[in-house]
């Protein structure tokens, strides 16, 4: 049987737990104004799917686990994504070019692309290349390297080199994770430096990335919101974070 899509609050609980190490179930209902029986359940959920032991009282983060796997993060969020994805795509213009990268809610621009006309779509990300192939007025150019078979992800030296070739009109990246100073992070160090990459090659920077990742927490350091043109997501950010993008004329896009 085919696994049952994370709700929202599954996903920060189980970002909480690999935060914190142990999660309670009173301190959780109390966090999500929700029954200990609701919480009971979602940790039951989050068990049974891998990613959590359950304990007395709580649950504590499986070992070993780092982030979660590519096909159950493409049904997270899905609707929300597809939010993201369409006020995006509306801010790309035809007669352009651009770079996506490595991501489900990359992708899920990707589809949104397919009427666009005279586009130049560079990628490393094969699911958004195989995406692409159905718009007969879009140019792909697929960066070599390394392949991660989890995610189609194309990353490594190779990749880095193929990308400095370039200066595109707009590149789209997600990340794993924002931090409340407006950091953008990544679990891959190796992705991290492509991201990097494409945020250099590029006369407009939009990041896309739905609100789990506000209470979510990763490694590696992409850049700053500071580097940002245009914030495509679905829900306000905190106030010290909005005033600061307004000071770095950093555009929050609600969706």
């Amino acid at each position: 049987m085919a696994q049952s899509p994370m709700s929202d609050r599954q996903t920060a609980i189980l970002d909480l737990a690999r935060a914190e190490g142990r999660v309670a179930v009173e301190d959780l209902a109390q966090r999500f104004g929700v029954t200990l029986q609701t919480i009971r359940r979602d940790l039951s959920d989050l068990a049974e799917a891998g990613l959590l032991d359950r304990v007395h009282g709580g649950a504590v983060a499986r070992k070993g686990v780092v982030n979660i796997g590519y096909d159950q993060r493409r049904r997270m969020n899905e609707a929300a994504k597809a939010a993201i994805a369409r006020a995006c795509a509306a801010a790309i213009p035809d007669n352009c070019s651009l770079i996506l990268n490595i991501g489900t809610t990359t992708e899920a621009v990707a589809r949104e692309l397919l009427a666009h006309r005279n586009i130049t779509v560079i990628t490393n990300n094969m699911n958004v290349a195989n995406i692409l192939l159905a718009n007969p007025g879009c140019e792909v150019m697929l960066a070599g390297g390394t392949l991660r078979r989890s995610d189609g992800g194309l990353v490594g030296d190779l990749t880095q080199g193929f990308l400095t070739q370039f200066k595109v009109d707009f590149a789209v990246i997600g990340c794993s994770a924002l931090d409340a100073d407006g950091d953008m992070l990544d679990f891959d160090m190796a992705e991290v430096r492509v991201s990097r990459a494409i945020l250099q090659r590029s006369r407009q920077a939009f990041l896309v990335a739905d609100a789990s990742k506000f209470d979510r927490s990763a490694p590696g350091l992409i850049g700053s919101l500071s580097q940002i043109d245009r914030f495509f997501t679905d829900r306000p950010l905190a106030e010290p974070l909005t005033q600061a993008c307004v000071r770095w004329k950093t555009q929050i896009c609600l969706c």
